[in-house]
């Protein structure tokens, strides 16, 4: 082959396939040493360069220097050749691909729905294609090929000579990333998004805190009439939504977290031992601190890795009432960071149980929360506020 038509062919898949020139001239250069042992029965000590510059080919081992047209190997390692060739280029594209999505990871992806693998959702993203499994998929969530789709990336492996990339629509992190997009505050790390945790398809809790005393985290997220919040609903199909704010006592952490329950403070008592808190409610709160079938407790204890007992008084002090009990020895203001440390990862202690509870969390009778709780929905656009993104002043829920 002519040294200019074989740089051309180069620049051509380089441009093509977007694989680096040198990773083309390494898979050729082996390439065309197997075919060149194959056809002349040497061993592995044979060696093919290319120069870079100017395209001409060498051929040497140890002892001598070949002088073989390309023209003269013969069909059968002509054959082998190309074959080689084609492999080390896919290879080659499988790994530019790898560390390109590799690095993605966590990241907002968007993509259109292809076609149904099995219990996969196959979304095509452009030059690849990825996978949205069934556990990934918020319930009750339908998708048809041609509808967009927006996920987040949570796995990027090599499997063959291909890569496979995993998308989540349940991770945490997706409800991150669309605060990013829609609250330019938190984009510039004026607020911070301290913890996410979440139940998908029905309920979120976020707990922010802002760097600027003179900007409102729960404000500037909500956004004027609801206007930024409600993007976000919209694109998690109507997941209900609330924002906190983010405290280092674990007592106000648990107090806000529990919204929109009334809580008290004086009455969150901490056991450092167990890792777990009493929280006394008034009996016309509990149903509300506990959630529709424990899941606002449950979400609260995850946001504060702290297990979560609602009591009320008379539950904890006996059926006399006893106002005047002391309360649970070793009782202080703690801080939160101190027990879940800087990674903001819930402790598995308050994972849900089996019936949809934790342990020591007592159940509503009622499925449904009381009237009056103030929680992020779609119907919340009507809510009133002020032109400077003053919604949700009132902290807790939003």
């Amino acid at each position: 082959m002519d040294p200019k038509q074989l740089l051309e062919l180069i620049e051509l898949i380089h441009a093509q396939k977007d694989v680096p020139k040198e990773a083309i001239f390494l898979g050729l250069e082996e390439a065309l040493a197997a075919g060149v042992r194959k056809r002349l029965g040497v061993g592995e000590e044979l060696e093919v360069t290319i120069e870079r510059a100017t395209g001409e080919v060498t051929i040497e081992d140890d002892e001598e220097v070949y002088e073989l047209d390309m023209q003269d190997l013969g069909r059968i390692a002509a054959q082998a050749v190309k074959q080689g060739f084609q492999q080390r280029i896919r290879e080659a594209e499988r790994d530019v691909l790898y560390e390109e999505y590799e690095a993605r990871v966590g990241t907002l992806v968007n993509g259109v729905v292809q076609r149904y693998e099995g219990q996969d959702l196959v979304v095509n993203m452009g030059r690849s294609e990825a996978h949205l499994g069934r556990e990934d998929r918020v319930r009750g969530e339908t998708y048809a090929p041609g509808d967009r789709i927006r996920a987040i990336v949570v796995e990027v492996r090599k499997d063959g000579s291909r890569v496979r990339i995993q998308l989540s629509r349940t991770h945490p992190d997706l409800v991150r990333r669309l605060f990013e997009l829609e609250v330019p505050e938190i984009a510039d790390s004026i607020i911070e998004i301290k913890r996410v945790v979440r139940e998908p398809g029905y309920r979120t809790k976020m707990a922010v805190q802002s760097s600027d005393p003179k900007i409102d985290c729960i404000g500037a997220c909500v956004g004027v009439r609801g206007s930024r919040i409600k993007a976000v609903i919209d694109e998690l199909r109507g997941e209900r939504i609330d924002i906190i704010r983010w405290s280092d006592s674990l007592e106000t952490l648990i107090m806000n977290g529990l919204k929109p329950a009334t809580i008290h403070l004086d009455n969150i008592y901490p056991d450092e031992a167990q890792h777990s808190a009493v929280v006394l409610v008034d009996e016309e709160q509990q149903s509300l601190a506990i959630g529709k079938r424990g899941q606002n407790v449950r979400l609260a204890s995850r946001l504060c890795g702290w297990e979560i007992d609602i009591k009320t008084r008379e539950e904890f002090f006996g059926t006399e009432g006893a106002e005047g009990e002391a309360p649970i020895e070793g009782a202080q203001d703690t801080s939160a960071d101190e027990f879940f440390g800087e990674s903001g990862s819930a402790h598995a202690d308050a994972a849900p149980s089996e019936d949809g509870a934790t342990d020591k969390t007592k159940t509503s009778d009622s499925d449904s929360e009381p009237e009056g709780a103030a929680v992020a929905t779609a119907a919340d656009e009507g809510n009133s506020a002020s032109d400077e993104g003053a919604d949700g002043k009132q902290e807790g829920e939003v």
